[in-house]
């Protein structure tokens, strides 16, 4: 959970520190667009949509550019038509690597992803090679000012969920694929706000970096979230606190 848990604040980070606004719009939009084109445009009965619009909101996004991206996605605005698809492969000091996309050319995509792993010491390896490593859960994040541990936890675990996690500040609600719906209803039905809920991918195993292999990740790690058709990251790393504030210090 450690490597899950680092990234994940880092990607959090940067999305509201730096000036990187319009990137993470771009890949807010996308998700929004093929979740409404997968799922409908109706957030009650697609919970994709519904999350990623939760996404969307809690980065500020205007209510007019979310109402755009769910109508590209029914077809009622002329839009892109974007695909996913799934990158493997290896980083710095073998950690494994698993990259989600939605892009409108996969040729392109992939082309860019290989030059990012083979520019910073990286490799891309063959589909379902480090997939079996990450295990989908649900993950529900409520700010530890909205409520305290105890309540959190009992609400979550009399709907399903499996843990939860401190991290920074806020309190990381993990659930099974099957119970997340249940989960993130019972938060919101107990009136505690939820900042982010979204399906999301922790490693079962994780490889423990340092010095110049964890800079070198790190680098890695940042340049393909930079990439605008990279939606996710996933790395089953671990570094140590100090050395990572200062490999991600601003």
């Amino acid at each position: 959970m450690a490597g899950h848990s680092k990234w994940a604040n880092i990607k959090h980070r940067k999305g509201r520190q730096d000036a990187r606004r319009s990137k993470v719009f771009t890949k807010l939009i996308r998700e929004i667009t093929v979740a409404a084109r997968e799922g409908g445009g109706d957030e009650t009965s697609n919970p994709r949509l519904r999350s990623a619009v939760q996404a969307a909101k809690a980065e500020n996004m205007p209510a007019n550019t979310i109402d755009r991206a769910v109508q590209k996605g029914t077809g009622d605005l002329e839009g892109e038509s974007y695909e996913g698809a799934v990158y493997e492969g290896y980083g710095p000091g073998g950690v494994a690597l698993f990259v989600e996309v939605l892009t409108d050319n996969k040729n392109r995509t992939v082309s860019e992803v290989r030059h990012l792993f083979n520019k910073y010491n990286g490799s891309m390896a063959e589909t379902g090679s480090v997939a079996w490593i990450f295990e989908q859960i649900g993950l529900v994040v409520i700010a530890k000012s909205e409520t305290d541990e105890e309540t959190l936890m009992t609400v979550a675990a009399d709907a399903g969920a499996d843990d939860l996690v401190e991290s920074d500040d806020v309190f990381e609600v993990l659930t099974p694929l099957q119970a997340f719906d249940e989960v993130r209803k019972a938060v919101e039905g107990a009136n505690i706000p939820i900042e982010r809920a979204s399906l999301t991918r922790i490693p079962q195993n994780t490889v423990a970096v340092e010095g110049s292999n964890a800079k070198k990740l790190i680098t890695l790690l940042e340049a393909l979230d930079d990439n605008d058709d990279i939606q996710n990251v996933y790395a089953n790393f671990e570094v140590d606190d100090e050395e990572m504030a200062a490999l991600t210090a601003d």
